[in-house]
């Protein structure tokens, strides 16, 4: 089967590669459609590591996709041949001491698509996840719709653990795919206010396009005052959703005091740091979002109800052929892109 290989850094190349095969009675084999590009496959892409997830070459990376169900294991019957269906991309061991906890999403055995020592990625053809792993979209929502529904359950977990107040006023620092998709979910339940900061004017305009209450370019502005001038008593909750010190310390100074800050965004330094006089002043709770834990089949019902609108946030789409160029977009922040897609 064809597959998109990452051969070293910033260096990708078409190769064929032996298709797997079902080996378990639970397993479905899958022909992957649409791959979005992820932050963090350009983490992988650029620097060949996340933490302490370092690649091996020759390595395949991307885990946001959907498929078409082409055969299915003796025991399954979540899905059937011709299915359309939405990938969670993390296979938990349902064992350990986490997955007993119901905290599935940080299982010490996870085996997650496109992560170094865990599993091969989704840019390729073919594919063998767990009948578990496989959401059926029942023709209610689109093939890159369905790719969305990885990002966009980021947004439904981050939102949720958030613990949102009634009537909540939140920022969101970054614009991203995740921004956007904690925009969207904080506008699901009917947040009052909500601001946003991105320096990316095409990603500025679609958090406007989003719902987004107000947003700001911290290169052309001060964002923390202007939020602070609307909201003189602080924000209950704000979204770090760029993995910048920059925007952490901003996050500090926008939240009002027992307010809570939402970590999302992955820093490429192995440290950050924190003002702690002023989180301890405040009471700040920190709260940190390791991926998604069991918000897929939410994401999915979100798009399909019209609840929320993902269709924006794909600002560029590319054949298989042409991944090395897609990375390059993402990865140079160019051409305003949002979200690229990559259809198989």
């Amino acid at each position: 089967m064809k597959a998109v290989v990452l051969i070293s850094l910033k260096q990708m190349e078409l190769a064929d590669v032996p298709a797997p095969t079902i080996k378990k009675e639970t397993d479905v084999l899958l022909k992957i459609e649409r791959v979005g590009v992820c932050g963090s496959d350009v983490h992988y892409y650029e620097t060949g590591r996340i933490g302490e997830q370092i690649v091996e070459y020759p390595f395949i990376i991307g885990h946001e996709c959907s498929a078409m169900v082409k055969a299915v294991g003796s025991s399954v019957t979540r899905v059937k041949v011709g299915d359309e269906v939405v990938v969670d991309p993390a296979a938990s061991c349902h064992q350990c001491d986490q997955c007993i906890q119901d905290r599935e999403n940080t299982c010490h055995n996870i085996r997650f698509l496109g992560a170094p020592g865990q599993g091969g990625g989704c840019l390729c053809e073919y594919l063998v996840m767990p009948e578990e792993c496989c959401f059926p979209t029942n023709g209610e929502i689109t093939l890159e719709q369905g790719a969305l529904c990885e990002p966009l359950s980021i947004g439904v977990y981050a939102v949720k653990r958030a613990c949102l107040p009634k009537d909540a006023d939140v920022a969101i620092l970054g614009a991203g795919p995740i921004g956007l998709s904690c925009l969207l979910n904080v506008n699901a339940e009917n947040a009052r206010a909500c601001y946003m900061t991105e320096k990316i004017d095409e990603r500025i305009k679609g958090a406007r396009q989003g719902g987004a209450t107000w947003v700001g370019n911290p290169n052309e502005q001060d964002v923390v005052k202007e939020i602070l001038q609307q909201q003189p008593a602080g924000i209950d909750v704000v979204f770090e959703c760029a993995g910048q010190q920059e925007t952490i310390d901003q996050a500090i100074e926008l939240l009002e005091p027992g307010g809570r800050l939402v970590l999302i965004g992955s820093p490429r330094e192995e440290r950050v740091s924190f003002d702690i006089d002023r989180i301890r002043r405040k009471e700040i709770t920190i709260t940190n979002i390791r991926r998604q834990n069991k918000c897929t089949q939410k994401a999915i019902d979100l798009i399909a109800s019209g609840k929320v609108n993902t269709d924006f946030m794909i600002t560029h789409r590319f054949p298989l052929e042409q991944t090395n160029k897609a990375f390059d977009l993402v990865a140079g922040y160019r051409d305003g892109v949002i979200k690229a897609m990559i259809s198989l």
